[in-house]
C-alpha cells in the first residue's frame, strides 16, 4: 500500500456522487441504529455490505445471533469460539465470521453506548475460513495530529502511522477530527471504493464550494472522475468536525445477503440456513452455546 499523508497535494479531489441520510430505526433488542449502507438508498458498496451507527443503553443490545461470510468491525462481546471482552470508548474489535459464528454484543456499564459497525465482504475463497477476533484498546490505536487535523488509524495508513490490524479484504479506516478552520487532503488508492460518514459537526467534502454536510450522512466518493483522494474542510468557527474515511478494494464478486449471512449465491445462502438450523459445518457449537453476563 502506498504511503498516506494529510498534506499530500491532490491535483484533483474525488467528487461526492451520492449522499445518504442514515435515519434512526429500532434493531436488536431495544437498540437504535442508523443504517446507511445496506438500505434501499445504498444496498451495497463493494466490498462494504453494511454500515450502521448504533446507540444502546442497558438492557438493550444485540443478543445471541449468527454470522457467516464477512468481517464485522463500550460493548461486551462473546462468541462461541471463546472470545469475550468489553469494547470501551475508543476501542476497536475486528471479528471475522468466516464459516460461521454465534456471538452477542451487549452494552457494558451505565448510560448510552455509541459506536459504528462495518461489515466488509470476504472473497469467495475466504468465506469458509475459521472465525477469528482481533481487538485493540484505545491506547494501541495509532494517532497523529498536525495542522488542526487529528487521525486515529484503525486500518490502513495515514500521516506516517500504520495500523497493525490485518484485514483479508484490503481496506483503510481512518477516524479524523478537524478543528475549526482546518483542511485535509488524504490520498485514496485509485481503484478503491471509498466513502465518508460524518459523526459530529458538519463538513465540506470534495469541493470547497459544496454545501456543508451534517452528522449522520454518508457520502459516496466517485472513482471514475480522476480524483486522487479526498479534500475536506471544517468551515465552522467554533465546532469540531469528526468523520470516518473508509475505503476498500472491490472484490467484483456477486453478493447475496440474507440477514446476518453474506454469500455469493442463493444456493450458498440456503446451505448456510440449513447449516445453522442443524448446527453443522461451522455452527456445531451453536446448539449448546449461550452468552453469559460479564458484568
Amino acid at each position: 500500500m502506498s504511503s498516506f499523508h494529510q498534506y499530500s497535494t491532490l491535483r484533483r479531489s474525488r467528487s461526492v456522487v451520492k449522499k445518504v441520510l442514515a435515519k434512526p430505526q429500532a434493531e436488536g433488542d431495544g437498540a437504535v441504529v442508523r443504517r446507511s449502507i445496506g438500505m434501499s438508498e445504498l444496498k451495497f458498496l463493494d466490498p462494504f455490505v453494511v454500515l450502521l451507527e448504533f446507540a444502546a443503553s442497558p438492557p438493550a443490545g444485540f443478543p445471541d445471533h449468527p454470522h457467516r461470510g464477512f468481517v464485522d468491525g463500550a460493548f461486551t462481546h462473546q462468541d462461541f469460539a471463546g472470545h469475550k471482552g468489553t469494547i470501551r470508548t475508543g476501542d476497536v474489535q475486528w471479528m471475522t465470521a468466516g464459516r460461521g459464528i454465534m456471538h452477542s454484543e451487549m452494552p457494558a456499564g451505565e448510560g448510552t453506548q455509541r459506536g459504528l459497525q462495518l461489515w466488509i465482504n470476504l472473497s469467495s475463497k475466504d468465506k469458509m475460513i475459521e472465525p477469528r477476533c482481533q481487538e485493540m484498546v484505545r491506547e494501541e490505536i495509532g494517532e497523529a495530529e498536525e495542522g488542526g487535523v487529528k487521525v486515529r488509524v484503525i486500518a490502513g495508513e495515514a500521516m506516517g502511522v500504520k495500523s497493525p490490524v490485518y484485514t483479508r479484504t484490503p481496506i483503510m479506516y481512518l477516524d479524523f477530527t478537524l478543528k475549526p478552520g482546518a483542511q485535509l487532503q488524504q490520498l485514496i488508492p485509485q481503484s478503491w471504493s471509498a466513502f465518508v460518514y460524518v459523526i459530529e459537526g458538519e463538513g465540506v467534502f470534495g469541493s470547497s464550494n459544496s454545501n456543508p454536510t451534517p452528522a449522520h450522512h454518508l457520502l459516496v466518493l466517485g472513482t471514475g472522475d480522476g480524483g486522487e483522494g479526498l479534500s475536506a474542510w471544517n468551515k465552522s468557527s467554533s465546532n469540531n468536525l469528526r468523520f470516518v474515511l473508509i475505503g476498500g478494494q472491490p472484490l467484483n464478486e456477486p453478493v447475496v445477503q440474507y440477514g446476518p449471512f453474506v454469500m455469493n449465491t442463493q444456493s450458498q445462502i440456503d446451505q448456510t440456513i440449513e447449516d445453522y438450523r442443524y448446527c453443522k459445518n461451522g455452527f456445531e457449537m451453536a446448539k449448546y452455546w449461550r452468552s453469559q453476563s460479564l458484568a
